[in-house]
């Protein structure tokens, strides 16, 4: 697993790479190891941009999930990119008394999953995908997030 971390946050207090990486290849769960990941660390103004551009939503948020697709025929180990917005990371942990690291825990993991084809759009797949999230998290240490 290669994961392309990208700090471009003001932010002081987030996670080392080794972190990320532990998250990451909890969440994949034996699947597609030898992929690669880009996590980008943002500020708010990218996040909102990036919000507004890819879901047409004017407000900021803590994590979005890219999935890559290859052309037809080609094959690329990667497996797409997730962007976490930091600002909004600490603050959630704050607000929702959780420890930070296990706050960014759950956001790389939810990202993840996105990028493997979890959605939270029904609430039969929001149940499914928050289930799974809950057993790696609980895996990694971390307490139920809900």
């Amino acid at each position: 697993m290669k994961i392309n971390l990208q700090i471009v946050t003001q932010e002081k207090n987030i996670p080392s790479e080794s972190l990320f990486k532990s998250w990451v290849k909890a969440a994949l769960q034996g699947k597609k190891q030898k992929m690669e990941v880009t996590i980008r660390l943002v500020d708010i103004p990218e996040i909102t941009e990036l919000n507004k551009k890819y879901r047409h939503k004017k407000a900021p948020t803590n994590v979005l999930a890219f999935p890559f697709q290859a052309p037809p025929g080609i094959k690329i180990p990667i497996l797409g990119d997730i962007v976490i917005c930091a600002p909004i990371a600490n603050k959630e942990a704050i607000e929702q008394k959780k420890s930070i690291k296990a706050h960014w825990a759950h956001l790389t993991v939810h990202g993840i999953l996105h990028l493997l084809g979890y959605k939270h759009s029904t609430q039969k797949d929001a149940k499914k995908m928050e289930t799974l999230e809950i057993k790696i998290l609980k895996k990694l240490g971390f307490p139920n997030p809900y």
